[in-house]
């Protein structure tokens, strides 16, 4: 019996070894994870694209906007998804598609927090978003206007977005389309806003440089940072990924027929 979103099959095998593969997909986030002030240097893009050559799929659960992830890594289409503005929007590289996920940004809100002048101010297609020390403004212009929007943060971030739209759900959409469950799925990451969707892939993992309250979380704290901690990862996936199994967790088995 089968649960991954009506795939045939919830395991892979390695054609050289004939081993069972758990893991079917990789999901990161991007700032403060494979990227270190903004770039993914070689070494980290050299590690995704061993991932990829086992067969398995990378997914990308950025707090980006989908343009500026496209300015910041020219090999965005390395991923099979890409989850862009926290949740809000899914972009398939192979096609060049993008769907959004939630109701447009709410120009209410940002015409408000340009007249009480918080800046810096993105707007992306759903999201809004400044930095820290702004967040006391936000939460006041939101509950003036009676929005119905979230506060979510990401380090010095400020992000609002519809309420129930985060990485988690983002992922979820994501997962969908490439027809995998979440119990297969080994993710990482290093702030807040990537716990939502760490805590429900098959295993979690947080990079050296990751904030305190997300590795207390997480089955595996990696020794090193940033993409170098990703690039170790892979390779731990690669070497012998049945030890990153977490006991207390249930990977889907394979099709007896």
């Amino acid at each position: 019996m089968n649960a991954a979103h009506g795939s045939p099959r919830s395991l892979l095998y390695d054609e050289r070894t004939e081993d069972r593969l758990y893991f079917l997909a990789l999901a990161t986030d991007y700032d403060g994870t494979i990227a270190h002030d903004g770039v993914v240097d070689e070494g980290t893009t050299a590690a995704l694209q061993r991932f990829k050559a086992t067969g398995r799929r990378l997914i990308l659960v950025s707090g980006r906007q989908l343009p500026d992830l496209r300015r910041a890594f020219a090999a965005l289409d390395i991923f099979d998804r890409v989850v862009a503005e926290n949740g809000a929007s899914l972009y398939d590289p192979s096609t060049q598609e993008e769907r959004l996920l939630a109701s447009p940004a709410s120009m209410q809100l940002m015409e408000a927090l340009r007249a009480r002048r918080v800046w810096p101010l993105s707007v992306g297609s759903c999201i809004v978003a400044t930095w820290k020390p702004h967040e006391k403004t936000v939460l006041e212009a939101i509950r003036d206007l009676g929005l119905e929007l979230q506060v979510t943060f990401n380090k010095g971030a400020v992000m609002v977005l519809p309420a129930g739209v985060n990485k988690a759900s983002g992922l979820s959409a994501a997962l969908i389309d490439l027809r995998l469950s979440p119990l297969n799925v080994i993710g990482v990451g290093d702030a807040e806003n990537d716990q939502t969707f760490l805590n429900g892939c098959g295993c979690s993992a947080a990079v050296a440089n990751a904030l305190p309250a997300v590795k207390d979380n997480v089955d595996i704290v990696l020794q090193r940072d940033h993409g170098a901690g990703v690039a170790e990862l892979i390779s731990l996936l690669c070497r012998d990924e049945a030890a990153l199994v977490p006991p207390t967790r249930h990977t889907i088995s394979p099709d007896k027929t």
